[in-house]
Order: structure tokens, then sequence, then C-alpha cells
């Protein structure tokens, strides 16, 4: 596989190219470092760029490989963090420089989990101040910038997410919304923003804006991607006693099925003219229609 089109793979694409073994993690680790190095200057979406550290995971899961170990889930997978949460002994600022030293002695149970599914963490990434959007929201360096028009708005709060994967800087990565810090990024970089029920995704490690309402998320590349990862970070832990005990389905599963029974709620006043931008509009509408067809209520 060409070097220069694996940072353009999805994370399924990916996860199943390395398990069979026709392109090595090092590699995959390799190549978007060097786009970091050479793209992330002019769009500002890390904060903590962790070089080594995805080096020498790479390594370690190249060499499990050659045993014919199984990785999880997410093989070799590169993903990257909003900096609001927590990485063991890696600093996490909540992209405020009163925390700049500030170094987790635990990984949030989000970040256990990616580890587990195999995936290999290149960095954390930027955000407004403590994940609120108010005055001057950026204080690592030159604010982000939206990859597709720098002079556009990236969206907030979890900006360095949604640049990141739409400059193809990292494959996937975790978010956090509480009042639409995942969608308004994924919808201002043009990828897919997913945030959870409160409750399925623990929020142990996860720096607090409102516990009552922050919800850790995917944001990824595509839909599939999605569903893959809110898999690997979904389910009850008994370190955040607010997580639900229900059984998580198989998302995967889920995206195989029709849409029966399903109710979906538009919101008008949302989609009307003067309101918002006609394409938008259009892309919403054919969204609906396609829904209905799949056998949808949309209401």
């Amino acid at each position: 596989m060409a070097t220069q089109d694996i940072a353009f793979l999805s994370a399924t694409e990916l996860g199943s190219a390395i398990k069979a073994k026709q392109v090595s993690p090092v590699e995959v680790v390799e190549a978007y470092l060097d786009r970091i190095e050479r793209i992330d200057p002019q769009v500002n979406s890390y904060i903590t760029v962790m070089a080594e550290y995805a080096r020498q995971e790479a390594l370690e899961a190249e060499a499990t490989i050659r045993r014919g170990d199984y990785l999880g889930p997410l093989p070799g997978v590169p993903l990257a963090i909003k900096d609001q949460i927590y990485t063991k002994d890696i600093r996490t600022s909540s992209a405020s420089k009163i925390r700049t030293d500030f170094l987790p002695d635990v990984d949030a149970s989000v970040v256990s989990g990616l580890r587990r599914s195999g995936a290999i963490i290149l960095g954390k990434l930027n955000m407004t101040e403590f994940a609120s959007g108010a005055g001057d929201p950026y204080k690592y360096g030159d604010p982000p910038r939206n990859p597709w028009n720098l002079e556009l708005d990236p969206g907030s709060s979890s900006t360095g997410s949604g640049i990141a994967i739409a400059a193809s800087l990292c494959m996937n990565a975790i978010g956090e919304d509480t009042g639409g810090s995942i969608r308004g990024p994924a919808s201002a970089n043009g990828i897919v923003g997913l945030r959870p029920t409160w409750g399925l995704v623990s929020r142990f490690g996860v720096g607090t804006l409102s516990w009552s309402m922050d919800a850790p998320g995917p944001m990824t590349r595509t839909v599939e991607d999605a569903a893959r990862l809110l898999q690997v970070v979904s389910g009850y832990d008994q370190l955040d006693p607010n997580t639900s005990k229900r059984k998580v389905p198989n998302y995967m599963l889920l995206l195989k099925g029709d849409l029966k029974n399903i109710r979906i709620g538009v919101i008008n006043e949302f989609v009307e003219p003067g309101h918002t931008d006609l394409e938008t509009i259009e892309a919403v509408n054919a969204a609906i229609s396609k829904f209905r067809e799949l056998g949808a209520q949309v209401s």
C-alpha cells in the first residue's frame, strides 16, 4: 500500500489491512506524524503530539501481529483525544495555561478502552479553554483553523478533533459534547460526530464542564467508524456510577438493518429559509427523504 494513501483510509479499512499484514502499524503512525508535522502548523489542531509514545505503541502492535495475536476491534488505528480527557503521565491541559503542567495519574475510562482495543494515541487535541466558548476561548498558540478554508469557523469546543479528522491528521478522535461541542465541529469540518445518550459513555477522567450534561463521544470520517468507536467506549463503568447498566447493542450489526419502527423528529424552524443556508436545508431534506425510504417515521 502506498504511504500517501494510508491517511485517507477509514479506520475499518485500515484495521482490515493491518490484520491482513498489508500495512504495518509503524508505517501508519509515521504517515500520520509526517502529515501532522507538515500540516498542523497551519490549522493548529493539536496541543500535544505524542510522537515517541505512538512510535513505541506501533512497534509493540507490529510485534503482536507477527506473533499472530488478535489486537482488538481497532488494531493499530491512530486516534487523538480532546485535551480535557485524562491520559496518564501526559499533559491534559483542558487548553488552559494554568493546567499546562497537569499530568494525570490515571487514564480516563474511555482512554483505557481505546488502549485495550488496540488503538494508538497520536496526541491531545485543541479545544476551547475548559470546553467553554465564551470570551477568549483559545489559549494555545494561534487559534485553530478550518482546513477547508482557513478563514471559516471550525466549530467549538471539540475544535481540534473536527479539524484533525478533516485534515487527515488522525483517523478517529474522541471529543466531548455538553451543548454541541461534538456536533458543531463535526458539521463545520464535514465529518461524522455523535453525542451519545448521557450515561452511555463513562465520564471518569473527563474534565467537567457540566457533570449532568457532559458526554464523551466519537468523531470519525465515516458512520461505520463512528459505530465501531462507540462500541469500544460504551458501557457501564464502576468508576462512573452514572453510567447505564443496560446492555450495549451491537452497533455494527444495527448499521445493516432497516429503519422500520424508528421515529425521527424534525424541528421545522431549523430547516426553513431565512434561518439556515439553502445548501444545508437541501442536505437535511435529502436525508429526511432517505430516512423515509428506509422505513423511518419522520415527524
